[in-house]
């Protein structure tokens, strides 16, 4: 009974469970919450972790090429014409009967242990297989810094919309209020139709476009989840604002020294010359022998002899060294020297275009940052005067001494105001992302 009891919660624990799952995925993310997320799902970071681990066991096969290698086997001969010489040959007086050497079956298991004991080839491809392994650490780095810098210029365009629509909700509360005020007083004698008529236009206009700006909003949310790694089908908000963020940005950035090696994709052409540099060693000094041991057992069997249907014993042992030397190879590994210089000089070329484009972007970055702060100071000063002016012009209508034409033009002026200082942030925003892309931070 118990037992049966027990079960009965079984379907409500379920839905808790369910619920609770469904509640935190329609949790609002914030910026950092959104990089976490996609640092932890995309799959351009899954590949580079694919590649990271395929380097380790590149590690581990070059390293098993100088551990014991051990190999058995057997082989059975069956003679189907054995070789032979008469036997007047062997033995004096004697006839035309061919005398064979061998059996007509013949059974060899062997088990054989090599161990390389030097080879110049192998230490260097051991380092090589761990320079391998931090190229392709440099590529995981390479990757999210690309996946980081790509959810934060998907998350500010979704921000901006959100801080758009919501100035326009407020808008639209504003005008609504006024409409209704506008609407009793004319019903009351004291205001035209026209008045109401234009009121009703604005608010058409502002709902019209609101509606439009949700439809952006959905598209742009997409390309987030997109950037992010999370499926488009899954809810997704937004946790930060704007004043948030800026809060989060300093200038330091604006007059720090320019370090390359911050750079993701610079750190990995180092690395690959690296390995460049490796290629151009292990083609240079060739003429260094190779020194290997080896030890052979095969207990063999034989049976046969004639009409004999015996099995012999026979078997066979061995160890000795091994020594390597190549004396000429018809140039492949002149070539593969040559061509390792000119992979090292291109990966040279690459190096100095980097960071010649680096200190272009982080230059570019850093004015167009100066532009977009002295633009969002502007603006702030603009939109209060425009507020001003359209609580001036509101007050003066209300008061029968203004024009609903003097509220139309005021109110165009105060939401460009607004929309301009939303634009503006967004370039702030967008410029100080851009210095710390270039910076590497």
């Amino acid at each position: 009974m118990q037992q049966n009891n027990s079960l009965k919660w079984l379907p409500a624990i379920v839905l808790i469970l369910s619920l609770g799952d469904l509640q935190a995925q329609n949790t609002p993310m914030s910026l950092s919450e959104c990089i976490d997320y996609a640092l932890a799902n995309h799959p351009d970071i899954r590949v580079a972790e694919l590649q990271i681990k395929d380097a380790d066991w590149q590690i581990s096969e070059n390293k098993g090429s100088g551990l014991p290698q051990i190999k058995a086997g057997i082989d059975y001969q069956y003679f189907i014409q054995r070789p032979g010489i008469p036997a007047s040959a062997l033995f004096p007086g004697g006839g035309d009967e061919k005398v064979a050497f061998n059996a007509n079956h013949s059974l060899t298991p062997n088990i054989a242990i090599n161990q390389l004991i030097y080879s110049r080839s192998y230490g260097l491809a051991l380092k090589a297989a761990e320079y391998y392994r931090e190229y392709s650490q440099a590529g995981m780095a390479v990757a999210r810094q690309k996946i980081r810098y790509q959810v934060v210029e998907a998350y500010l365009p979704a921000l901006i919309l959100s801080e758009t629509l919501a100035n326009l909700d407020k808008n639209i509360g504003v005008l609504e209020k006024l409409l209704n005020e506008t609407k009793a007083v004319n019903q009351a004698g004291f205001a035209e139709q026209l008045d109401v008529d234009r009121l009703e236009l604005s608010l058409s206009v502002l709902r019209s476009e609101r509606s439009n700006l949700v439809r952006q909003q959905e598209i742009v949310a997409n390309v987030l989840k997109f950037s992010m790694g999370m499926p488009v089908a899954e809810p997704l908000a937004l946790a930060d604002n704007i004043d948030k963020l800026l809060g989060q940005y300093a200038d330091s950035d604006l007059s720090s020294d320019i370090n390359f090696s911050n750079r993701a994709e610079y750190v990995q052409i180092l690395r690959g010359r690296d390995l460049s540099l490796l290629q151009i060693d292990l083609s240079t000094k060739t003429w260094i022998p190779t020194v290997a041991a080896f030890v052979q057992y095969a207990p063999g069997w034989q049976g046969g002899f004639g009409n004999d249907t015996k099995w012999f014993f026979i078997p066979s042992a061995v160890a000795g060294l091994s020594v390597s030397v190549p004396i000429w190879d018809g140039g492949v590994t002149k070539a593969k020297r040559e061509r390792a210089r000119l992979d090292l000089e291109e990966l040279d070329q690459q190096k100095r275009l980097l960071e010649n484009a680096i200190t272009l972007e982080v230059e570019n970055a850093r004015k167009q940052y100066i532009n977009a702060q002295e633009r969002v100071s502007n603006q702030r000063r603009n939109l209060d005067l425009a507020q001003r002016i359209y609580d001036t012009t509101q007050k003066k209508y209300k008061a029968g001494v203004g024009s609903s034409i003097e509220i139309n033009q005021a109110e165009q002026a105060l939401y460009d105001a607004q929309k301009s200082l939303i634009d503006a942030t967004y370039d702030f925003l967008s410029a100080k992302t851009a210095i710390r892309k270039a910076m590497g931070n």
